[in-house]
C-alpha cells in the first residue's frame, strides 16, 4: 500500500497542472498517474461549448479503444472522470512524454473530437537492484585505482523521478565512482583506494545505495561483497565497452546475434576466459538470447516482438580460470528492426446510424479509425473503400477518418449499402486487411404516385344497375411505409353543370369506381373524371389522371311516330282518288328512334289491311303506294295498320292506323297545283341570272388580283404574295450537262427550291414561285439556263424574296467555268451574311455556319 501521506504533493501538484487549451479543435488535460478512480480531470462538456443539459441525450462518450477504458464521462455534470487506475510506466515505459489521446463522441448531429491527456510521473517506484548482494573478488596484487564495475540499479520513473546517484557506505579501503553513459544511465564503480590484504582482512562488506530525483527522495540498497584473493592479476578486458547490433524481428531462434571478444594478458590458466551473462542479467534476457561460454557468440532463443520492446541492452562478462580467477565486463545493446509482421485494424468507432435519402451532401454517417502496432512506413496506413460508393473517406486526424456522403442518396435503388473499407499499410511487403459496414438509407417521401396507364377508357351500358363497379384504377409508390400508402379520391368538376361526385363515387383504398346512379344515354352520351392518387407521406405528393367514361347505348326507346301527328287523333284519315294507277303515293308514315347506331334503324311493314293487294308500305321509307290501279268494285273506305319496328334487341316498335277514302273527281286539284307552280319558275330563273352576274365578277376581281400579284413577283417584290412568271428566252443553251437543285430550309413548313438545266432542245427559261398556304415565305421552282448572270439573277431573286431564311444549293455537276460557282458562293455569301447555307455538287461543296 502507498502512503496517502507522499500523495498528498502530488494532488496539490494536479490541482495546479489540471488544465486544458484547445488547439485546432483538440483539447489537453493534464493529470498525475495513480489518481483514484472518480477523480475529476476536468469539465469536458463545457471546455468543448457543449450544453450540459442535452449531452445525456446526445451521448457524449469517450470512444472506446483497444485496451482499458481509463477515462469516462460524467453525464450529469458533464465532467472527464477516472475510470480506471492509470500506471505511467506500464502506458508509456521509459518514455519521456506520456499522452493518452481520447476521441470524445456526441451525436445528432455526429461530430467528433480529439482530447488529449497528459500524465505525469510521480515517484512512485524506488530504485532497485536485480540481486540483493553482489560479490567481487580483489587480489591482493591489484593496483591501486583499479576500478571494479558494480550492478546498475533499475528506476521505471522519469524525469526528475528517475535515478541520480549512487553512495557507498564509509569504508577505508574502496571509493565510488559514478560514471554517466551516453543514453543517460549511470552506472557505479569500486574504485581501490588503498591496497588489500587478504591475511589482514579476507572479506569487505559494503553497501550500494541508488538514490532518485524524486520529491521526497526513494532509494534502494544492495550488498556488496568484496573478497581478497591471491594473485591473478590480469583481468580480461573486451574489445569494445559497448557492442551495438540491429536485429530484424522476424530473426528465427537460432540465428547468431554477435559474437563478443576479451583478451587476457596473463598465459596459460589464467588466460583461459568463459563468458557468461553478468549475474545480475534479467531472467527475460537470458530466456531470449544464449551465450556461448567458449566462443562468446550470443544467439536468439526465442522469437522477438518489435511491438512489445524495441530494444534489449545487458551486460556479458569475460571470466579467466586463473586462481584466483578475473574478470572484465562489457555491454550489449540490440535494437529491434521492425518488420512489417501485423496487419492494419480497422475499427469502428461509431457505428452508422440510417441515414435519410435526402441527407445533404457531406452529412457524416461514421467514425472509423485505422491502425497498425508496426512503426514506420510499416505503421502508416490508408484507409479506402473497395468500390464506388456515394461516400467519401475523409481523413480527420491521425488515423481517423470520418464516412460522409459524397452524393445524392436514393433508397428506391439502393436501400443498403454495404460499405467494404480496405486498410493497407505502407510496409513491403503490404499487408492489408478488410472490414464491412452496413448503412441503411430511410426512405423520404420524394416519389408521386404513378398510375398504371395515362389515361383510363370506361364503356358503361345505359340503364346500369346503381352501384354497380365501373371499374378500377390503380397507382404504385416507390417509397415504403406511410410514404408508400395511396389513397384515391375524385376532384370535382362539373357535368352537366351537376357535380361529378353525384354521378360517381370511388373506394379510397383500392381505386375502384362506382356508378351512384342509372345512366341514359339519351341525356348523357360521354363525360371525364379526374382522379388523384395521394400518399400519406409528409408533405403528401399525389398525382392525377384522366377517366374518360363512354356511356353505350341500348335499345330502350320505341320508334315515335312524327307523321301522321298525334294532333290527328289515333287514326291518320287520308283521300285518294278512284283513278289512281298503281305505284300512286298515298301518304308517308314517318317516325324517328331517340336511340342511336342499329337500335335507331326503322323498318315499316303492313300488317292489316282491308285488300291487302291495293296497297304496299315500303320497309325503309315508310311510303305507302298503291299495288295497282283502284277498280270500281274497291271499297271506298280502307284501313291499313302499320307497325313500326326498330333494329335494336329486343325489338321496340310501335303502330299507326290510316283509313283511306277513295273519292271521285279528286284529279281537279292536281292540274290547278301543277298551274301554280309555273309562276315560281319564272322568279327561279331571274335568280340564276342574278348568280350568274355575281361569279363573273367575282372571277373578273380574282384575274386583277392575280396580275397585280404577278407584276410584284417581277419587280422583286418582298411581299408574301402568290406569283407565276414566265419569261421567253432567245439565247442559245451553251452547257447541255448543267443540272442544277437549289434546296431552300426555313423554320416554318417544309420548302424546296430546284434550279433545273434544260437540254439543247431548250429554247426558254422560266421561273416559277408557288406560296405555302400555312407560310409567310415562298416555295419557289426556277428552271433556267446556267450562265454566270443567270445565276445572280436567281440569287437577287431569292434574297429579294427570302430574305430571312436558310437555304442549301446544290448541284449534279461542276460547271467547267470556275468563276461561275466562285460568283455563286460570293453571292450566297453577300446575299446572306446572317444566315447558315450548304453549296453541294457531286464534285464540290461549300458550306456557311453561323
Amino acid at each position: 500500500m502507498r502512503s496517502s501521506l507522499w500523495m498528498l504533493p502530488w494532488l496539490v501538484l494536479w490541482m495546479f497542472f489540471v488544465l486544458w487549451n484547445t488547439i485546432e479543435a483538440q483539447t489537453r488535460y493534464t493529470i498525475p498517474e495513480e489518481l483514484d478512480v472518480g477523480s475529476v480531470v476536468g469539465n469536458i462538456a463545457k471546455d468543448l461549448g457543449f450544453d450540459i443539459a442535452k449531452i445525456s441525450d446526445r451521448k457524449l462518450r469517450i470512444a472506446p479503444g483497444a485496451g482499458k477504458q481509463y477515462f469516462a464521462v460524467d453525464l450529469g455534470k458533464g465532467e472527464l472522470i477516472v475510470n480506471e487506475r492509470i500506471d505511467r510506466e506500464s502506458l508509456c515505459g521509459q518514455s519521456a512524454s506520456c499522452l493518452l489521446p481520447l476521441q470524445v463522441i456526441i451525436e445528432d448531429p455526429l461530430q467528433f473530437y480529439r482530447v488529449e491527456v497528459e500524465i505525469l510521473d510521480i515517484n512512485d517506484n524506488s530504485p532497485l537492484f536485480m540481486s540483493g548482494e553482489n560479490t567481487i573478488k580483489v587480489p591482493e596484487s591489484t593496483l591501486l585505482g583499479v576500478r571494479f564495475r558494480l550492478e546498475t540499479a533499475q528506476d521505471h520513473d522519469v524525469g526528475i523521478n528517475y535515478l541520480r546517484s549512487y553512495s557507498l557506505n564509509k569504508n577505508d579501503f574502496f571509493a565510488l565512482n559514478v560514471k554517466n553513459n551516453k543514453d543517460g544511465t549511470k552506472v557505479a564503480e569500486l574504485v581501490l583506494e588503498k591496497t588489500v590484504d587478504r591475511e589482514q582482512q579476507p572479506v569487505h562488506n559494503l553497501i550500494l545505495t541508488a538514490v532518485d530525483g524524486g520529491t521526497p527522495a526513494r532509494s534502494g540498497t544492495t550488498h556488496v561483497t568484496v573478497m581478497v584473493i591471491d594473485i591473478n592479476d590480469n583481468a580480461p578486458s573486451f574489445d569494445q565497452d559497448l557492442y551495438e547490433i540491429q536485429l530484424s524481428e522476424n530473426a528465427v531462434p537460432g540465428t547468431l546475434v554477435l559474437t563478443v571478444r576479451a583478451n587476457d594478458l596473463d598465459e596459460g590458466p589464467n588466460s583461459k576466459i568463459e563468458y557468461s551473462f553478468e549475474s545480475h542479467t534479467a531472467e527475460s534476457i537470458q530466456k531470449l538470447f544464449v551465450i556461448n561460454e567458449d566462443t562468446g557468440a550470443i544467439t536468439l532463443s526465442d522469437s522477438l516482438d518489435y511491438e512489445k520492446s524495441h530494444s534489449y541492452k545487458f551486460d556479458v562478462c569475460a571470466r579467466d580460470k586463473g586462481t584466483p580467477s578475473m574478470e572484465g565486463h562489457g555491454g550489449v545493446q540490440v535494437t529491434i528492426v521492425d518488420v512489417n509482421d501485423n496487419s492494419p485494424e480497422i475499427t469502428i468507432t461509431s457505428s452508422p446510424k440510417p441515414i435519410r435519402e435526402d441527407a445533404p451532401v457531406g452529412t457524416m454517417v461514421a467514425l472509423i479509425s485505422a491502425n497498425d502496432l508496426d512503426s514506420g512506413d510499416n505503421g502508416k496506413v490508408s484507409l479506402r473503400m473497395s468500390s464506388d460508393y456515394p461516400f467519401k473517406l475523409n481523413p480527420s486526424f491521425a488515423d481517423h477518418y470520418a464516412l460522409v456522403t459524397g452524393a445524392s442518396l436514393d433508397r428506391e435503388k439502393y436501400p443498403e449499402y454495404r460499405i467494404e473499407l480496405e486498410a493497407t499499410d505502407s510496409g513491403s511487403p503490404h499487408l492489408t486487411s478488410n472490414k464491412i459496414i452496413t448503412v441503411n438509407i430511410l426512405d423520404v417521401n420524394d416519389n408521386p404516385p404513378v398510375f398504371s396507364q395515362p389515361s383510363y377508357t370506361v364503356y358503361v351500358r345505359e340503364n346500369n344497375a346503381a352501384g354497380s363497379i365501373m371499374c378500377s384504377v390503380s397507382a404504385s409508390d416507390p417509397d415504403i411505409g406511410e410514404n408508400a400508402k395511396i389513397s384515391y379520391s375524385i376532384l370535382d368538376s362539373k357535368v352537366q353543370d351537376v357535380s361529378v361526385s353525384s354521378y360517381i363515387y370511388i373506394n379510397s383504398d383500392n381505386g375502384s369506381i362506382y356508378s351512384m346512379h342509372s345512366f341514359d344515354y339519351e341525356k348523357l352520351k360521354v363525360f371525364q373524371i379526374q382522379v388523384r392518387a395521394k400518399d400519406h407521406g409528409s408533405p403528401s405528393l399525389s398525382s392525377n389522371v384522366t377517366v374518360h367514361v363512354f356511356i353505350l347505348d341500348q335499345n330502350d326507346n320505341a320508334p315515335a311516330v312524327i307523321y301522321p301527328s298525334a294532333v290527328m287523333g289515333s287514326v291518320s284519315h287520308q283521300k285518294m282518288p278512284r283513278s289512281a294507277k298503281a305505284g300512286h303515293l298515298t301518304t308517308k308514315i314517318s317516325a324517328v328512334d331517340a336511340d342511336s347506331g342499329h337500335n335507331a334503324w326503322i323498318s315499316y311493314k303492313l300488317v292489316e289491311a282491308t285488300d291487302s293487294s291495293l296497297f304496299s308500305v315500303n320497309l325503309y321509307t315508310g311510303e305507302v303506294r298503291t299495288k295497282r290501279a283502284v277498280s270500281e268494285q274497291d271499297d271506298s273506305s280502307q284501313r291499313l295498320l302499320i307497325e313500326i319496328q326498330d333494329n335494336g334487341e329486343p325489338v321496340q316498335s310501335a303502330t299507326v292506323t290510316v283509313n283511306i277514302v277513295l273519292e271521285d273527281g279528286l284529279h281537279e286539284p292536281i292540274s290547278d297545283f301543277r298551274q301554280k307552280t309555273a309562276e315560281p319558275s319564272k322568279r327561279n330563273s331571274k335568280i340564276t341570272f342574278y348568280l350568274i352576274i355575281s361569279l363573273a365578277s367575282v372571277s373578273v376581281l380574282s384575274l386583277l388580283t392575280f396580275l397585280i400579284l404577278v407584276v410584284k413577283c417581277v419587280r422583286n417584290s418582298r411581299s408574301s404574295s402568290s406569283c407565276c412568271i414566265r419569261r421567253a428566252d432567245s439565247d442559245g443553251y451553251k452547257n447541255p450537262n448543267r443540272n442544277l437543285q437549289l434546296q431552300l430550309n426555313t423554320d416554318g413548313p417544309i420548302k424546296y427550291v430546284e434550279v433545273l438545266g434544260g437540254d439543247m432542245l431548250s429554247q426558254s427559261q422560266s421561273f416559277r414561285s408557288c406560296l405555302s398556304p400555312v407560310s409567310e415565305f415562298s416555295d419557289f421552282t426556277l428552271v433556267k439556263p446556267s450562265s454566270t448572270t443567270d445565276f445572280q439573277d436567281m440569287i437577287n431573286v431569292l434574297d429579294a424574296s427570302l430574305p430571312d431564311s436558310a437555304w442549301t444549293f446544290e448541284s449534279q455537276q461542276v460547271n467547267e467555268t470556275p468563276t461561275d460557282f466562285k460568283d455563286i458562293i460570293n453571292v450566297l455569301d453577300a446575299s446572306l451574311p446572317d444566315s447558315a447555307w450548304t453549296f453541294e455538287s457531286q464534285e464540290l461543296s461549300h458550306s456557311k455556319s453561323i
